[in-house]
């Protein structure tokens, strides 16, 4: 069906008191504005959807560029009328044309596709999304007549005593007949107070011309839920969620307490993964079937297979763990960090742009920095890789079932061979040859008798 969106992001968002645009704030792991193009994407192409941008319109475009999506910056911003209006010419003009905003982060493309259909269906000029409010102020009214005709749309401030009893308010998103639209939006006249041009007056404008504007009534408020405050950010981040983990269970995850969890929008998890409480999966991480996430880990845009155990307070972000490997707890692997099949990380172990082989084993104490080690190895307690020499960061290459001894210093650039050894408290500088055993300590020296001397000089 031909469909085009529009969606208004030029706001600032003077409640929320920030310095940034409104529509750039996150709930749910994603902009604002993210959530309304996601919810859009699954009606209209991305060549068919344009973003109205204003204030810091570079940052916005930035962040909605990956989407696909046209923009149209509106300077100066002269209210929504204008804003619809600056999209001429951008967008076919025949079809249909929703009209969105990117503060509405909980409207869900399963409603957009009811008020398509239901505006296919009646054959109106315009479909508007309403809904019922136990308290209205603030939002304008919707005017129908016995047969569910839009008669008008009237702004709280200019309602009478018998208008501002309807409860039936204006969501500000429409389905438009786009021919239509764009005929009679220049007969939209500036607001006499604020001197902006109010798209609100468009319905009036149809009626007019003798054409149907209709309502599709929402049933739950929150959907349509504009943020303006900080407070409502953190309810819609509440709300979307809740609604990530209930899509996650009943795709098959268990996630032992679901209100303690944070999981963001992109998330993935595999079928029969157990999410332990407070945990957080942030990002674009992807989790793989029969998983263990344990309490209070951390993983940012991580890529988990199969299989993985990751064991409580680890942390994770953009690191990658292959089939049965078992994380933790307090492990930290940071970008660029790679564990191979069925390797262990212990406690207090830390990862960054390492690659720990298959079957290998860092269970307690060590930092393994820019290194590439083989399958089988194992790493002991208090081990270091030397990677920085306060300018540049070298590689250490440690091959296959090695074995490196509890408070090692391996100092880059440096290969270490294929089953080998290296001495507990040694500081390794040079390459070590395959099957070796490598000492790099002092010799050890006995003072018999020595305390009793020293006690008799003291005194």
């Amino acid at each position: 069906m031909n469909i085009s969106v529009v969606i208004l992001a030029a706001g600032l968002g003077t409640r929320m008191r920030s310095k940034r645009a409104k529509v750039l704030h996150r709930a749910g792991g994603l902009a604002l504005a993210e959530h309304v193009v996601g919810a859009a994407r699954v009606l209209a192409e991305p060549e068919r959807i344009v973003v109205v941008t204003g204030h810091q319109a570079a940052e916005v475009e930035a962040v909605l560029q990956p989407y696909g999506t046209g923009f149209v910056r509106q300077e100066p911003q002269q209210g929504t009328g204008h804003a619809v209006a600056c999209c001429r010419g951008r967008l076919p003009d025949s079809g249909l044309l929703l009209v969105l905003y990117g503060d509405t982060p909980l409207l869900t493309a399963a409603t957009l596709q009811r008020l398509r259909d239901a505006h296919v269906s009646s054959g109106a000029a315009a479909t508007l999304i309403t809904t019922v409010l136990e308290d209205p102020t603030g939002y304008g009214r919707v005017v129908v007549n016995g047969d569910g005709v839009v008669e008008a749309i009237v702004e709280h401030k200019d309602c009478t005593a018998a208008q501002r009893a309807i409860r039936v308010i204006n969501s500000g998103i429409y389905c438009f007949d786009a021919q239509l639209l764009w005929k009679h939006l220049d007969e939209v006249e500036p607001n006499s107070q604020t001197q902006e041009y109010y798209l609100t007056d468009i319905a009036r404008i149809l009626t007019r011309h003798g054409h149907a504007v209709r309502t599709l009534h929402v049933d739950d408020p929150s959907e349509l839920l504009g943020i303006n405050t900080r407070v409502e950010l953190a309810e819609a981040d509440r709300i979307l969620r809740l609604r990530k983990t209930q899509e996650l269970m009943l795709s098959g995850v268990t996630i032992e307490w679901p209100e303690t969890v944070i999981i963001d929008a992109q998330v993935s998890v595999g079928m029969d993964t157990v999410i332990e409480a407070s945990a957080r999966l942030l990002g674009k991480t992807r989790i793989g079937e029969d998983c263990r996430i344990g309490a209070g880990a951390i993983l940012d845009s991580a890529v988990l297979a199969d299989r993985v155990i990751i064991a409580p307070y680890s942390v994770i972000n953009d690191a990658r763990v292959d089939p049965g490997a078992v994380v933790g707890p307090f492990s930290r692997l940071r970008p660029g960090a790679h564990v191979c099949s069925d390797a262990h990380v212990g406690n207090f172990v830390e990862l960054k742009n390492t690659r720990l082989g298959a079957g290998a084993k860092s269970q307690h104490l060590a930092y393994l920095g820019d290194s590439d080690i083989g399958a089988g190895c194992n790493i002991g307690a208090g081990t270091i890789t030397c990677n920085y020499d306060g300018e540049k960061k070298y590689k250490t290459k440690i091959g296959a079932r090695t074995f490196i001894g509890s408070n090692s210093t391996i100092v880059a650039p440096i290969e270490i061979g294929d089953e080998s050894y290296v001495a507990a408290g040694s500081t390794i500088t040079e390459e070590v040859p395959s099957g070796a055993l490598a000492l790099g300590r002092s010799r050890q020296v006995n003072k018999p008798g020595w305390v009793e001397k020293r006690r008799k000089k003291k005194s």
